[in-house]
């Protein structure tokens, strides 16, 4: 069971095979990314609302080094293995893709995807590919966010 997990944390020439795959069997894709270092339900309503937007959800996951630079030197909580673990064993994830820069840029460049998804903590403008996904005619949806479920506001309360 765990190397069918592991199977689905993908490099990018992986992912580039699966998307080849995926967009001649016409499946609609969808992209969404973070850090995901304690998951809450603030990720899973995230998640399984960004995977109900498409066929396929492709998660980019920020590497430890991109983790503690956003965040701090007492960051990531967890291994960048055993977040994406965590991610690939949830149903509605069908890959994970970690990435070694501050943001997916790149990564969304690869994937072009029909639909980049973000949590509405985010505005338009400030999301990183809206532009990429935009202008080959897909869509940037916002996912409400579900107040009170941040890891920082987990860590504060302890």
């Amino acid at each position: 069971m765990l190397s069918y997990l592991q199977q689905k944390t993908l490099s990018p020439s992986q992912l580039q095979t699966k998307l080849s795959r995926w967009r001649f069997q016409d499946r609609k894709i969808v992209f969404t990314n973070g850090c995901f270092d304690l998951i809450h339900k603030g990720h899973i309503h995230n998640l399984a609302t960004a995977r109900a937007l498409g066929d396929k959800l492709i998660v980019g996951l920020n590497s430890d080094a991109s983790v503690k630079r956003l965040k701090g030197e007492s960051r990531p909580l967890q291994s960048e293995n055993d977040r994406a673990l965590i991610l690939a064993a949830m149903v509605f994830v069908d890959a994970v893709v970690i990435f070694e820069e501050d943001t997916p840029f790149n990564l969304i460049q690869l994937v072009q995807p029909d639909v980049l998804a973000k949590g509405g903590d985010y505005q338009k403008h400030e999301v990183v590919g809206a532009d990429i996904v935009e202008a080959k005619g897909g869509e940037v949806v916002l996912i409400p966010f579900v107040k009170g479920h941040s890891t920082t506001q987990i860590l504060q309360k302890r």
